[in-house]
Formats: structure tokens, C-alpha cells, sequence
């Protein structure tokens, strides 16, 4: 596996040079850990359930539906959502303003309840996830599949990435780099696959200074299309 401003290199290369990337880069930069403890939980319940939905539907229809999902769900309060009624899930089935899927509805209950596990444990959810060192990664992922509803797989990485908390996540792309790069040999399977990838990305942000997000993208960007940095055009 070869350094991290080899691979940064490579997608500069691709994506019309190093200024190009790195405007890239800043749409999608991390917060703080101030900054993601200062995120009330109901915002971070909220990322939860977008991210949920998103998965298997339009994500462009649930945006449409957006304002009707803050409605149904009391603006995602986790004690009025960890406690809803019956009276109040069948009323939601029944809300064609929200995307109706029973299983994702009751997720929203469940991971409420979570996050009010996690207050009474760590003071706040986001104060949880913010303290979470970025080096364990795929621990932080672990106890989302363990303790969440529907937060597995790319939903989860998609979840933190979106409150601002470093992320890597197995697109295609990324994937192929690793492949690349020999950390893997395959797709990544399981808990030893996703520790060998821990591993390579600490090594590279240690390397480089660059978070979690910003890795997973550069390769995710190191593959793929090719640009001419003088013409800008694929090439």
C-alpha cells in the first residue's frame, strides 16, 4: 500500500488537479467535536431517520416529504418519539405525506429510545458521538448495528457523515482503491475485513493529517474517470 499523497495524486489526476480535489473535499468536510455536540439530539434523530428512508427509496422523494416527516414525527423529539402511541403509528401508516413503511416507522421509536440511552449515559447522543475517537471507527459502527434499528451497513456511515462525524464508507469505488492499494483482496465481508481497513486508514490520517471522510473519498476518488488538468475534459 503506498503513501496517502501518492493516492491524493492520483486523484488530482483524475478529478483536474489538486485545487479541483480539494474544492471537492470541502463539500463534504467534517465538523468539530465541539461542533457535533453542540447538535441537539432531535437533529441527530432526524439524520437517523433521513438516512433510513433514503435507503431502498428515492432520496429525492423523501426530501419532497421532508417537511410532512417533521410534522408526523413532533420534530423528531425523542421523548415524544420514544414513547409514541399506537393511536399515533397507525395514524402515520396512514399519513400519505410520509413514505409508509411500517418497519422504518417503528425504527424511528426504537432509535429514540436509544438516544435517550445514550443521554442518560454520556449527558447528550451527540456528546457520544462526538467523544468517539475516529480511530475505532468500526467499533462506533458496531454499537450503531448492535443498539440502533435500520443503522447498518452504508445507512450508518451516511448518518455520521451527515452530523459531521468522520466517516468511511464502502462504496464501490473506495472498494476498488483498496483492492488496489492491497488491503483487500475482495469486498469487504466482515468485522476482520472492516478492521483491515481501520488499520489502513489510521496509517493514512496519521500520514497525512486528513479525517476519516476526506480518506474515503480521495480513493473513492483515485479510480474511475480521468480528466486532463489542462483541458479539463475526461480523458
Amino acid at each position: 500500500m503506498r503513501r496517502f499523497a501518492e493516492i491524493f495524486a492520483l486523484g488530482a489526476e483524475r478529478k483536474g488537479g489538486a485545487a479541483a480535489l480539494e474544492q471537492m473535499l470541502a463539500k463534504t468536510a467534517s465538523c468539530t467535536p465541539a461542533e457535533i455536540a453542540a447538535i441537539p439530539d432531535a437533529r441527530i434523530l432526524a439524520e437517523m431517520t433521513r438516512r433510513i428512508f433514503y435507503a431502498g427509496f428515492s432520496s429525492k422523494v423523501v426530501d419532497d416529504k421532508w417537511d410532512a416527516f417533521e410534522k408526523g414525527f413532533d420534530n423528531f423529539d425523542p421523548n415524544a418519539c420514544a414513547f409514541m402511541s399506537e393511536e399515533h403509528f397507525d395514524a402515520l401508516m396512514q399519513d400519505r405525506g410520509i413514505v409508509r413503511n411500517g418497519a422504518k416507522i417503528r425504527s424511528v421509536q426504537i432509535n429514540a429510545r436509544f438516544l435517550l440511552d445514550l443521554k442518560a449515559e454520556h449527558g447528550s447522543a451527540a456528546r457520544f458521538f462526538a467523544d468517539w475517537p475516529d480511530a475505532d471507527y468500526v467499533g462506533l459502527l458496531d454499537v450503531l448495528k448492535k443498539r440502533a434499528n435500520h443503522l447498518g451497513g452504508d445507512a450508518a456511515g451516511r448518518f455520521l457523515r451527515a452530523i459531521g462525524k468522520p466517516a468511511f464508507i464502502a462504496s464501490p469505488d473506495m472498494v476498488a482503491a483498496l483492492i488496489r492499494e492491497g488491503v483487500l483482496e475482495r469486498s469487504p465481508g466482515g468485522k476482520r475485513d472492516l478492521a483491515t481497513i481501520q488499520a489502513a486508514f489510521n496509517q493514512w490520517s496519521a500520514e497525512s493529517g486528513r479525517d476519516l471522510t476526506a480518506i474515503s473519498r480521495v480513493l473513492a476518488m483515485s479510480v474511475g474517470d480521468s480528466y486532463s488538468s489542462a483541458a479539463g475534459q475526461r480523458t
